[in-house]
């Protein structure tokens, strides 16, 4: 089974209380439901989630269905959540 680092930035990285972990799987959808479990007792990480965007080695993942991402050996995954600011 694929292994890497998943990587949290902004408030997933204060849902979760740590700025990095682990995966062991093969999809983002299986690494997710891993970092959820991990994280069962932090109420307010599964709801940032629900807005966050990823990128799977560098790559955005956009809309595609998480269970069809394959992840790498080795590989990163950031979880971004949505950022304030930007030009007006």
């Amino acid at each position: 089974m694929p292994s890497g680092m998943i990587r949290y930035w902004a408030a997933a990285k204060a849902a979760a209380g740590i700025t990095e972990e682990r995966y062991e799987a093969h999809t983002l959808a299986e690494a997710l439901a891993g970092a959820r479990e991990r994280h069962a007792d932090r109420p307010e990480f599964d709801r940032v989630l629900l807005r966050c965007s990823f990128l799977v080695d560098g790559e955005p993942v956009g809309r595609r269905d998480h269970q069809l991402v394959r992840l790498s050996e080795g590989g990163t995954v950031e979880v971004l959540p949505p950022f304030a600011g930007g030009s007006r």
